[in-house]
């Protein structure tokens, strides 16, 4: 750096002494860029000096203990359930159909008809079959008269050939007549009877007391039964009695049995709870896309009708429970130290066979306690043997950023 004439060279003092800036613009722009470079240096050494700082003194915050998240154990219920979806329907539901083939000549049942046994709820045109009754009754009188005839003439022919008056082989030759005109009056009986029955089965009736939950025929429809019965009417025994056929997995339906207790929701109701029980575990599968499921019954009471056939029903059914036993959470099952942890931990030996290992909070450090664990509802499971006892805190997580938050030491910030 060149300086004016007459600067005094000497070293500067640190104290009442003011440095002059050269004058000329080369120089000055020079100086500035100097000191700007040296500035930004100095702050970027400085971020780098007290971000160190900071990273050792949050490390002497981690390392004091770890933070542990713990749940004392308690005594309580446990329920284990099984999950299904069902559909509600009747308890029992009939099927009424047409045993003849005709034009549906009146109805006088609709959806939700009440019924008795007996009532008729539709008519099919019963002319044809009168015909034929007519018919078949005209034929057994003919040959009912024919076989009277023939009668009196075996009489007259037994009498005279008692007096030898005919030969014995025209007697027997009547009778055989006598015996032909029986069997052919026995044929017109029989189809005199199916023609009334016939006429009797165009009268469509309910066979129970009940209402009608389906109605698949309109008035002046043709009906045809000759390969298979037409279903007209779909008639519930009783819809305050209903049942809820579930579907249940095959790897839960060993669990099932009758007795069970369940509940259910529909999505009509979802706020209701339903509940019922476990009346019948059908032995028939279901196979649908290589799943299969059995069908677990449940029976509820609908007095208030609230329930309707078709209802899909999201089902729970209580396979077991147990009430006021110790419990902890699953959770603290699958807990295990780690880290800062596992230094602070006692010794532990390997759990036995048959038995479970949780850690307990005492004194500030995890201790290994092994227990003999029973049923397990997902959520909570059953203590049946161990040292554990209600109170005890029960570790099931740690958290390590908490503690050092807790400690007062700030983490860094990038």
């Amino acid at each position: 750096m060149t300086l004016n004439a007459g600067l005094d060279m000497s070293p500067i003092e640190s104290r009442g002494k003011e440095l002059t800036v050269p004058a000329t613009p080369a120089a000055a722009h020079k100086s500035r860029s100097g000191l700007k470079k040296y500035g930004l240096a100095g702050a970027f050494a400085l971020l780098v000096i007290a971000g160190g700082i900071a990273a050792v003194l949050w490390g002497i915050g981690t390392k004091g203990h770890a933070q542990y998240v713990t749940v004392l154990a308690a005594r309580g219920s446990i329920t284990r359930t099984v999950s299904a979806t069902g559909t509600v329907n009747p308890v029992l539901t009939i099927i009424v159909g047409s045993y003849v083939s005709g034009v549906i000549q009146s109805l006088s049942c609709d959806y939700n008809t009440e019924v008795k046994a007996g009532q008729v709820c539709a008519k099919i045109d019963p002319r044809p079959y009168q015909a034929t009754l007519d018919q078949y009754s005209g034929q057994l009188a003919r040959d009912q008269a024919v076989l009277e005839k023939d009668r009196k003439d075996l009489a007259r022919y037994q009498q005279l050939a008692a007096e030898s008056s005919i030969a014995r082989q025209q007697t027997e030759d009547q009778s055989y007549v006598v015996s032909q005109d029986e069997g052919t009056v026995e044929l017109d009986q029989g189809l005199v009877e199916g023609a009334q029955l016939n006429l009797g089965y165009t009268d469509i009736v309910s066979p129970v007391d009940g209402t009608v939950v389906s109605r698949n025929v309109t008035q002046g429809q043709t009906v045809a039964s000759s390969f298979q019965t037409p279903t007209l009417f779909l008639i519930a025994t009783d819809l305050k009695s209903m049942q809820v056929d579930t579907n249940t997995s095959e790897s839960d339906i060993g669990e099932v049995k009758e007795g069970d207790n369940a509940t259910f929701t529909v999505d009509a109701f979802p706020k209701r709870i339903f509940k019922g029980t476990i009346s019948q575990v059908r032995q028939s599968p279901q196979t649908v896309q290589n799943v299969v499921t059995y069908d677990a019954v449940v029976s509820v009471d609908n007095n208030d009708l609230a329930l309707k056939p078709g209802m899909t029903a999201s089902t729970q059914i209580i396979v077991d429970q147990r009430n006021d036993v110790l419990r902890v959470p699953d959770q603290a099952l699958r807990y295990t130290p780690s880290g800062l942890a596992r230094a602070e931990m006692q010794s532990a030996s390997v759990p036995p066979i048959g038995s479970s290992r949780l850690w307990v909070l005492r004194d500030g450090k995890p201790v290994a306690m092994n227990i003999v664990t029973g049923l397990d509802d997902g959520n909570f499971i059953e203590v049946v043997q161990g040292d554990l006892n209600p109170g005890d805190k029960v570790i099931t997580s740690e958290n390590q950023a908490e503690a050092s938050s807790r400690l007062g030491t700030p983490q860094p910030r990038l």
